[in-house]
C-alpha cells in the first residue's frame, strides 16, 4: 500500500513539473528561513553554556540608590574589593576572579602593535572551562609577568602552538612612562568558542594597586567580578550575606566619602547568572565581555521566519486545491472502484510528505549556500556543522513533519471529499468553497505589506540617522590616537603635520569619552561630558559659537580659569546669562572656572543618544589622547602618507592607526544597517512566495470559469475585458489585506522608533508605497494567468462540458 502511494505520488509530481517546482521552491525557502533562525536562536540561548561549572557561575552586580530611596542605576561593573571581601566572608563562594579589558602595545621585532589584552585573577581557569593546549591552568596566571595566549596568536607570533616558555614584550598603552617588559608565555589556550562572552587572545594576571584595596575603593567601578558558588547554594542567601559584609566593611569609608564629596548613594549587591549575561538588556556584556545581544532580535527574526514558512504552507494549500480540478476524474474513478476517503486522504498526505522531503533537502542546500551572508547580517560565525546537533536535528524533523501535515491536511480533507458523480460528469465546481483560499491570500499579502512598511520605515530611519546634520563638519576629517599625548608633543606633532600643503588644520582632544561632575549655582551638583581640547578645537571641527568667545592661545589664564559649555549644559544648569557663571570642581580644592563662551549643541555621540551637557577645558594636567586633522579635499593619499610618516618619526614605539571621522560615524549605525537588510530580504522572500500563492488562486479561478470565459468570447468580449474580470476579485483581496497590515505595522514601527531620540515621522507615503507595490505585484502575477486564459480558443473551453 505504502509503495503504491509513493509510486503514484512520484508519478503525479513528475507529470506536473511546473506545479512541483513552484511548490518545492516555495516550501524550501520557507524551511530554509526557519532553519537559519533555529540556528540563530539556538546559538543565542546557548551562549556561555559550555562551562562545566554552570549553573554555579555568577557575576556580582549592584544597585545604586539615593539616600531618598530613588534607584539611580543598576550595574555589573564593580571595583577590586567585592571579589576578595565577599569570598572571604561567604562560605558558599568557592572561588572568584576579577576580569577586565586593557590595552597594551606589543613589540615584535621592529613592529609595534596595539592589542586588546585581558587581565584576570589566578582562579580564572578554575571557574571557566577554557582548555589549555599547553600549560597548567591552575598556575598559568600566578606569576606577575606571565601571559596566556590563544593558539591563533601563538601561530601568528611564533609560527607554532608550542610557545610555552617563550617571551613577548608588552607595554601599557595608557602609561606614557611605561617601558616594554618581557612576559613569559605560561599557557596556550584553545580558540574560545564563538558563543562565548569571553574572547581573549592575550590573558595576563590582574595587577591589583594597593590604593584599590582601601575602604574607599568600594565606590570605584572598573571591572567584572565573577564567583563560583558551591553546588546547590541559594543565590539569594549569598546576596544577603554579601550585603551584610558590604554594610559592615564599607561603613567608615562611606562616612569619609560623604564628608569629602557630599551624600553617597547606598549600594545593594546581587548576583547575575553567567548564562543570562548575553541576552540581558540592562546588565549586558561590557568591559571585556563580548557580543551582547537582546531577546528582541531572536523574536523578530523568528517572527519573520514564521511568516515566510506560514506563507509557503498557504501556497501549498492554494496550489494543491487549484490543481485538484485536473485530478477530479481520477478521484471520482478511485471512489467508484472502492477507494475510501481515508485512503484518498492518506494518498494526498503522502504526496505532501514526498514534496516536503524534496523541499527539505533543497532547504539544507540553501542554508549552506546563504550561511556566509546570513552570518554577516546577523554578526555571527555559524557553521553548517551546527545543523547536525542532535537538538537541532530533532527540531528539523519536527519542523518537517509539522510542515508536511499543515500543508497537506486541508487539501487531503477537501480532495478526498469530492462527489464521484459530479467529478465523472465534469459538473464539479468550487462555488462557495474558495473562502479559505481567499482568506489565506489576504493573510499572505497582509504579512507581505506589513514587512514592506517595516522595511521602508527602517530604511527611512537609517537614511535620517546617516544624513542628519551633526552640528559639525565630519567630511575630510581624519583622527589618530596617541595615549597620554603631552602639550609639547601635541605642539610638535601639529607643527610637523602642517608642513604639508595637503593638511589645513590640526587640533588635539582627550581620548575616549570622559565624564565627571561639578557644582553650579553655588550648590547644585551636575554631571556632564568633560572634554579637554586645544584652543582651536571649535574652528577645526567647524562648531558654531553662540555666545561669548572661544579659547585664546595668547591668554594663559584660559588654561586654568576658563571653560566653554554647550547649550544642553546651560539648559540643565538653568542659566539665562551663562557667560560669567562659575563651575566649581569642589573635590579639587581651589579648582573653579568661569564660563567664557557657549557652544552650539552638536552630536559628539551617535544619534541613538541625546546630546548631553558638555564642558570644554584646556586644563594642563589633563592629557590628550586623540588628534583631529583637517585635510584638503582630493588629497587623501598625500595627506595619509604624510600623517603616517610624521607619526612614526615622532613616536616610533607607538602603534599607528587612523580613521576618517565620517566613516566612523557611519559605522556606529551598523546595527540599523543590518536590520534594514534583514527586513529587506524578509520582505522580498515574503512577496515572492505570496506571488506564487496568488498565481495558484488565479489558476483556480481560471479553471473554474473556463466555460464562462468561452461563452463571453463567443459573444464578443474583448481580451482586456476578460483580464479585468479575472483580476478584479484579486485586487479586492489585496486591498482588503491593507486593512489588517496598516494598523499593525503603524503600531510596531511606533514602538520601534521609541528607541531613538532623533527619529523620522511615519509618513503617509510609506503606506501608499507599500500598497502600490503590493497591488502592482498582485496585478502582474494575476495578469499573467488572466491573459493566458483570455487568449485560449473558446472552442476548447466549451467542449469541456
Amino acid at each position: 500500500m505504502l509503495k503504491n502511494y509513493l509510486k503514484i505520488a512520484l508519478r503525479t509530481l513528475a507529470q506536473s513539473k511546473v506545479y512541483s517546482v513552484i511548490n518545492i521552491t516555495g516550501l524550501s525557502i520557507g524551511l530554509a528561513a526557519a532553519m537559519l533562525i533555529m540556528l540563530y536562536t539556538k546559538d543565542e540561548v546557548s551562549y556561555d553554556g559550555f562551562h562545566a561549572n554552570n549553573p554555579n557561575i555568577y557575576r556580582i552586580t549592584f544597585k545604586s540608590v539615593t539616600p531618598g530611596g530613588v534607584l539611580e542605576n543598576t550595574s555589573a561593573i564593580t571595583g577590586y574589593l567585592p571579589g576578595p571581601k565577599f569570598s572571604a566572608g561567604t562560605p558558599e563562594i568557592e572561588a572568584f576572579t576579577r576580569y577586565r579589558q586593557h590595552r597594551n602595545d606589543v613589540k615584535l621585532g621592529d613592529q609595534v602593535l596595539s592589542q586588546d589584552v585581558y587581565q584576570a585573577d589566578r582562579d580564572f581557569f578554575r571557574i571557566f572551562s577554557f582548555p589549555l593546549l599547553s600549560g597548567n591552568p591552575l598556575t598559568a596566571l600566578v606569576q606577575p609577568r606571565s601571559v596566556v595566549i590563544s593558539e591563533e596568536m601563538a601561530e601568528k607570533h611564533f609560527g607554532t602552538v608550542n610557545a610555552l616558555g617563550k617571551t613577548m614584550l608588552f607595554k601599557d598603552s595608557f602609561d606614557e612612562h611605561a617601558a616594554f617588559e618581557p612576559f613569559v608565555v605560561t599557557g596556550v589556550a584553545a580558540k574560545c568558542p564563538q558563543n562565548s562572552s569571553i574572547q581573549f587572545d592575550f590573558l595576563q594576571p590582574l595587577p591589583v594597586p594597593e590604593s584599590q584595596m582601601q575602604g574607599e575603593a568600594w565606590f570605584n567601578s572598573s571591572l567584572n567580578t565573577f564567583v563560583k558558588l558551591t553546588p546547590g547554594a541559594n543565590s539569594q542567601a549569598v546576596s544577603a550575606t554579601m550585603n551584610r559584609i558590604y554594610q559592615s566593611d564599607a561603613r567608615d569609608a562611606a562616612k569619609a566619602v560623604a564628608e569629602k564629596y557630599g551624600l553617597v548613594n547606598k549600594r545593594y549587591y546581587g548576583l547575575q547568572p553567567f548564562t543570562a549575561i548575553h541576552l540581558d538588556s540592562q546588565l549586558n556584556a561590557e568591559n571585556g565581555l563580548m557580543n551582547g545581544s537582546k531577546p528582541l532580535f531572536s523574536y523578530v527574526l523568528s517572527g519573520i521566519a514564521l511568516f515566510i514558512l506560514l506563507i509557503a504552507c498557504i501556497n501549498f494549500v492554494n496550489l494543491t486545491v487549484a490543481r485538484s480540478l485536473k485530478r477530479a476524474k481520477e478521484i471520482g474513478v478511485r471512489k467508484v472502484v472502492g477507494g475510501g476517503r481515508y485512503q484518498l486522504a492518506a494518498q494526498f498526505l503522502g504526496e505532501s510528505f514526498v514534496l516536503c522531503f524534496a523541499a527539505f533537502v533543497l532547504a539544507v542546500l540553501l542554508v549552506e549556500s546563504v550561511l556566509p551572508t546570513f552570518n554577516q547580517l546577523a554578526n555571527k560565525a555559524l557553521a553548517i556543522s551546527y545543523l547536525f546537533d542532535w537538538q537541532l536535528i530533532a527540531g528539523y524533523i519536527a519542523l518537517f513533519v509539522l510542515t508536511a501535515l499543515l500543508a497537506g491536511f486541508y487539501p487531503a480533507v477537501v480532495l478526498s471529499g469530492y462527489d464521484p458523480v459530479k467529478t465523472l460528469y465534469s459538473r464539479f465546481n468550487f462555488s462557495g468553497r474558495n473562502y479559505l483560499q481567499k482568506t489565506l491570500v489576504v493573510v499572505q499579502f497582509a504579512l507581505a505589506s506589513f514587512l514592506i512598511i517595516v522595511t521602508l520605515t527602517m530604511r527611512s530611519q537609517f537614511n535620517f540617522l546617516t544624513n542628519m546634520e551633526l552640528g559639525y563638519d565630519d567630511q575630510n576629517l581624519v583622527s589618530i590616537e596617541k595615549q597620554n599625548l603631552t602639550r609639547a608633543e601635541a605642539r610638535l606633532l601639529t607643527d610637523e603635520l602642517l608642513k604639508s600643503q595637503s593638511i589645513t588644520a590640526v587640533t588635539p582632544k582627550n581620548g575616549g569619552q570622559w565624564g565627571t561632575m561639578a557644582r553650579v549655582n553655588a550648590g547644585t551638583d551636575m554631571e556632564f561630558s568633560y572634554e579637554t581640547v586645544g584652543y582651536n578645537y571649535l574652528s577645526v571641527l567647524q562648531i558654531p559659537l553662540l555666545q561669548g568667545r572661544t579659547f585664546s592661545e595668547t591668554l594663559a589664564s584660559d588654561s586654568t580659569k576658563a571653560v566653554l559649555v554647550n547649550e544642553a549644559f546651560v539648559k540643565k544648569a538653568g542659566w539665562k546669562n551663562p557667560v560669567g557663571q562659575e563651575v566649581d570642581f569642589w573635590y579639587n580644592p581651589g579648582e573653579k572656572y568661569t564660563v567664557v563662551g557657549v557652544v552650539k549643541d552638536y552630536h559628539f555621540q551617535s544619534l541613538t543618544s541625546n546630546i548631553r551637557p558638555q564642558l570644554f577645558t584646556m586644563k594642563p594636567g589633563n592629557p590628550f589622547g586623540k588628534v583631529f586633522i583637517r585635510i584638503q579635499p582630493g588629497m587623501e593619499s598625500a595627506s595619509l602618507a604624510h600623517i603616517g610618516k610624521t607619526f612614526r618619526k615622532l613616536f616610533p614605539l607607538v602603534p599607528y592607526s587612523y580613521q576618517f571621522v565620517d566613516e566612523a560615524n557611519l559605522k556606529s549605525y551598523e546595527s540599523e544597517a543590518k536590520w534594514k537588510q534583514i527586513m529587506l530580504f524578509g520582505a522580498i522572500l515574503t512577496i515572492f512566495i505570496s506571488s506564487i500563492g496568488l498565481f495558484g488562486l488565479a489558476t483556480l479561478a481560471a479553471e473554474r470559469r473556463m466555460k464562462e470565459i468561452g461563452i463571453r468570447k463567443v459573444l464578443g468580449a474583448s481580451i482586456a475585458g476578460i483580464v479585468a474580470l479575472l483580476s478584479t476579485d484579486f485586487v479586492r483581496l489585496v486591498a482588503l489585506s491593507f486593512v489588517l497590515s496598516f494598523p499593525a505595522a503603524y503600531y510596531a514601527m511606533q514602538k520601534w522608533l521609541e528607541n531613538y531620540p532623533y527619529k523620522v515621522e511615519i509618513s503617509v507615503w510609506i503606506f501608499l508605497s507599500a500598497s502600490g507595490l503590493s497591488l502592482l505585484i498582485a496585478l502582474c502575477t494575476v495578469s499573467f494567468q488572466s491573459v493566458r486564459t483570455a487568449l485560449m480558443n473558446p472552442v476548447k473551453s466549451l467542449r469541456r462540458e
